[in-house]
């Protein structure tokens, strides 16, 4: 039997890359992770999700103290933001996690810790830094990068993407967003809560191509409300630099426009970080949607998985995790585990943010479903009029036997009320469970169980069911009003 020098050696210190580090060393696994950054953490940690809800908060923060009059408040002004402040903060809140993800934490779980660029030297061993290590199963966990895309005038004029606009040294007086996907939408409205003058640039008829268009329109109007201009339909001609400004020509149906702003942030898609791995050498493919994967995670190399972005699937932290869980049954436990993302819930973290589980009406109609829909605004919520969050609903995607398949909330803490969902879709609860469920008053989490029982009033307080309680009991009718 060959030896190697690990049972597992893993690519990438991200959200996956450190989920089956953790989970095979903890396991008794001889496990060696590399990681090209100079720390642990991945791009959640320091480039996305962690800095962006930190600055999000802020952003809302600034928001409130400027709608203070709307809670009874004296009306209030803010000075200029010092965005220098708002970056060390958002530095502080990724320090304290980073204590989480140090090598020292990892070597004591019994995971060995590199640093620098690998490359498979053969199908079972790298080169890192002039050292080859060799392990019997590998997994590549190297995540993605912002997507640049090939736009006239582009590669001369200065921008910045999520990796920079964490750390600018000022707040832009006018910033342009090429792209209306979850990170522009997200960083146009805290920048604009912030004080800059934001405009996005949008190539489809929508934002947040993803989700259903009456959710996608009910954001940017609000966004629309609080300054943030949009250009759907569009396309980008050229970039171009000039000086204090950057210049941004568009097309739209209408005319040709020309766009000025001081910083252009880019955010048109993600790009896998796959090149320089020498996967072409080993008999590993992988085009520009990622890793080709069969349903257990495995390349064309059975003892070579893939995990988090790079299988090009859910880019979300929360689907590395459970992509690092099936690697960790395959390859420690040898159980012959698939990947399942039926309920993989998301959010995008807009004010009020956007959640999903499930199938949305768009999907639904492209598989094919008889669904009916079923909704709920948040208006007529106790807890969200007490809170002044009146704009969102609930939307509730059910098939012929009436069993959901979907859930969208727009509305205050989306994410934290899917959480609900998620338990009732991967446990398969009856809606009738949910329904007779007691929740607290008030409380944001009772739409959860009003929507449901939109459904069964429906059929409980029909006529049919009043006849037959007048036949059987002799109930009398009405009290009050006309028949």
């Amino acid at each position: 039997m060959a030896k190697y020098d690990f049972d597992i050696g893993i690519l990438g210190g991200g959200s996956a890359g450190l989920t089956i580090a953790a989970g095979s060393a903890m396991l008794g696994a001889k496990t060696l992770l590399v990681e090209k950054e100079k720390s642990l953490g991945g791009d959640c940690l320091h480039f996305g999700c962690v800095p962006s809800k930190t600055l999000i908060k802020t952003a809302r923060v600034c928001h409130l103290i400027k709608q203070a009059g709307k809670f009874g408040l004296p009306e209030m002004s803010l000075k200029q933001v010092d965005y220098k402040a708002v970056a060390r903060r958002i530095q502080s809140v990724i320090e304290v996690i980073q204590k989480h993800d140090s090598p020292e934490r990892f070597c004591k779980l019994g995971a060995r810790v590199e640093f620098g660029s690998p490359r498979f030297r053969d199908e079972k061993s790298i080169k890192i830094e002039g050292r080859t290590y060799s392990a019997r199963n590998w997994v590549i966990a190297t995540g993605s990068s912002p997507a640049v895309p090939p736009i006239e005038g582009l590669d001369s004029t200065p921008y910045i993407t999520n990796r920079e606009i964490f750390s600018l040294d000022h707040l832009p007086e006018s910033m342009i967003v090429l792209g209306g996907g979850p990170i522009g939408i997200e960083m146009a409205q805290a920048f604009c809560r912030l004080g800059s003058k934001v405009t996005v640039i949008q190539r489809e008829n929508q934002i947040l191509g993803k989700e259903d268009k009456d959710l996608a329109d009910k954001v940017m109007n609000v966004m629309s409300s609080e300054g943030v201009i949009f250009y759907l339909n569009a396309s980008i001609l050229r970039v171009k630099d000039r000086g204090r400004e950057k210049e941004v020509v568009i097309k739209t149906a209408d005319s040709e426009l020309s766009l000025k702003g001081e910083t252009i942030l880019v955010a048109i898609g993600r790009a896998f970080n796959l090149e320089g791995l020498g996967l072409e050498n080993i008999g590993v493919e992988f085009d520009r949607r990622g890793l080709k994967l069969d349903g257990r995670l495995r390349t064309a190399q059975k003892h070579i998985y893939g995990a988090g972005d790079v299988t090009g699937q859910y880019l979300f932290t929360h689907a590395a995790g459970y992509e690092g869980g099936i690697v960790i049954r395959n390859a420690i436990f040898h159980l012959p585990a698939k990947v399942d993302y039926t309920n993989i819930p998301w959010c995008t973290y807009t004010d009020p943010e956007l959640a999903s589980i499930g199938m949305n009406e768009t999907r639904a109609k492209d598989a094919g479903i008889k669904y009916s829909v079923w909704t709920e605004p948040f208006l007529r919520n106790d807890r969200s009029l007490a809170e002044g969050e009146e704009n969102g609903f609930i939307k509730m995607v059910l098939d012929e036997k009436e069993k959901p398949v979907g859930i969208q909330i727009l509305g205050p803490h989306a994410g934290e009320l899917i959480s609900e969902w998620v338990a009732i879709f991967n446990g398969k609860s009856k809606l009738s469970t949910i329904a007779s469920a007691v929740h607290p008053y008030p409380t944001l989490g009772e739409i959860n169980k009003r929507i449901i029982g939109n459904l069964f009033a429906e059929k409980i307080y029909s006529e049919k069911v009043k006849r037959g309680l007048k036949f059987f009991f002799s109930l009398r009718g009405r009290a009050c009003g006309e028949d």
